[in-house]
């Protein structure tokens, strides 16, 4: 049975045409269907370079491009967001946090739906802070939990406070962990992703341009984060793992570690280093994808 995408929106059924404005695409002038009808893999990070180069690499792992081969940004006529297709992956930025992505996946889950899509995988791939990983690890996530370790998102709605679940697929989960198994190049953990509204205080960092808690206080609130079962920190996943859940949509996170935030604050890898670490959630995505098409 195919999934098709569940908009949990009745409005939209009235409305003569549906202009997603951080995309400059519209039902009423864009066909989605033709566009995207034949779209089952969507890969979501924060860079707008990044997802360019991802779709170059997914392009060239299934042999649907060259090398030096130039993809067109879908969305060019915004700077909002950037989008890249080829064959049945869609690589689409979502900037930084929660309210950045939030907008993104609202007009994205949209596109889907008018596009007819069935059988969708969403996942995001990005980098994170870890905790007691070495940098370079990546984590599979299997809940993202909010500050205080709890797996939910709190959102407030016409003034009320609206929990929402922010469990992510387990068997999709369990899929990707073989699949870097089998490529055996890195280090890779299922654990629950924390994630914050700041970079800073949210995340216990010493080096923001305000800080009213100690050293000690600091390491203490991340070994009690380590010891709930968190694994790494980013900003981003509550809300895809919400939104994900009342679309129906599979969905899965995959972050790489820049550094243990048990031993600092700061990222002090050297450029070349940090590139290719950046690298390995897309090649274990990759790898998945081809792997999903019958083509590894």
């Amino acid at each position: 049975r195919q999934n098709f995408i569940h908009l949990c929106n009745p409005h939209l059924e009235k409305m003569k045409e549906d202009i997603l404005y951080h995309f400059a695409l519209g039902t009423g002038t864009h066909d989605f269907p033709t566009l995207f009808g034949d779209v089952k893999f969507v890969c979501v990070g924060g860079s707008p370079s990044r997802m360019k180069a991802f779709i170059a690499y997914i392009a060239e792992e299934l042999g649907l491009g060259s090398p030096g081969c130039d993809y067109p940004n879908i969305c060019a006529g915004t700077d909002r967001y950037a989008m890249y297709k080829v064959g049945p992956v869609l690589s689409v930025s979502h900037g930084m946090g929660i309210p950045s992505i939030s907008i993104m996946l609202h007009e994205l889950i949209k596109l889907l739906y008018h596009a007819k899509c069935s059988d969708i995988t969403i996942i995001r791939i990005g980098t994170s802070g870890g905790i007691g990983l070495e940098p370079g690890s990546v984590v599979i996530t299997r809940q993202s939990v909010d500050a205080t370790f709890k797996p939910q998102l709190e959102q407030v709605v016409l003034g009320k406070t609206v929990i929402r679940s922010t469990n992510l697929d387990e068997q999709l989960a369990k899929e990707l962990m073989q699949c870097s198994k089998e490529i055996g190049q890195f280090h890779t953990v299922i654990g629950n992703t924390m994630c914050t509204l700041d970079f800073y205080e949210g995340q216990g960092r010493l080096d923001g341009a305000i800080c009213l808690y100690d050293e000690e206080e600091k390491l203490q609130y991340l070994k009690n984060a380590y010891e709930s079962g968190v694994r790494n920190i980013e900003m981003e996943s509550s809300v895809f793992a919400a939104m994900c859940n009342l679309s129906g949509v599979k969905a899965a996170v995959v972050c790489v570690t820049l550094l243990n935030r048990l031993e600092g604050d700061q990222i002090s890898s050297p450029h070349d280093v940090l590139v290719e670490y950046q690298q390995r959630p897309q090649k274990l995505v990759g790898y998945f994808i081809k792997k999903s098409l019958g083509k590894v």
